[in-house]
């Protein structure tokens, strides 16, 4: 009896899940993207952001590895390079044909990991396999928020 009711509970928390979220409608695009040896992972998303002329894209996954890596850190206004190669472990963000919003982790050959904003510097070794996806019926923009001045990300119907 009671296995029954812990299973009948356990269904209920799973519908009423369901029904707060909902299933979404949203159609989307999906990208796959492979960057090679030499390239910069930061140019090479800008460029593709604009040759697509994305309008609410973000960043689903990637793998891959860098010859060296630039970010900015919390917090920080300079970059910090770290040298050697790397494996990214995680990207995410958003992306537009005007502007991006990217962090970047990577691990050194110890598992050291280190993360922040992607800028320029962050050099291709063997290869990024990068899946981004876009939502159609959505536009992303960036608007100053007065609360420390930033441009934030602001959603809009299409």
């Amino acid at each position: 009896m009671a296995r029954r009711l812990l299973l009948v509970l356990i269904l209920c928390l799973n519908v009423t899940v369901l029904a707060q979220t909902g299933p979404s409608s949203m159609r989307q695009t999906v990208y796959v993207l492979r960057l090679k040896p030499g390239q910069d992972l930061r140019a090479e998303l800008e460029s593709f952001a604009k040759k697509q002329q994305l309008r609410a894209a973000y960043i689903i996954t990637c793998v891959g590895s860098l010859n060296h890596a630039t970010l900015r850190l919390a917090n920080q206004s300079d970059y910090t390079r770290f040298a050697g190669k790397l494996e990214i472990v995680s990207l995410t963000g958003t992306l537009t044909q005007d502007g991006m919003h990217v962090h970047l982790s990577a691990s050194d050959n110890t598992g050291k990991t280190v993360g922040g904003h992607l800028v320029a510097g962050c050099e291709i070794y063997t290869t990024a396999e990068i899946v981004i996806g876009e939502a159609n019926d959505l536009v992303f923009a960036r608007e100053k928020d007065a609360t420390y001045g930033y441009d934030e990300l602001v959603v809009k119907p299409k």
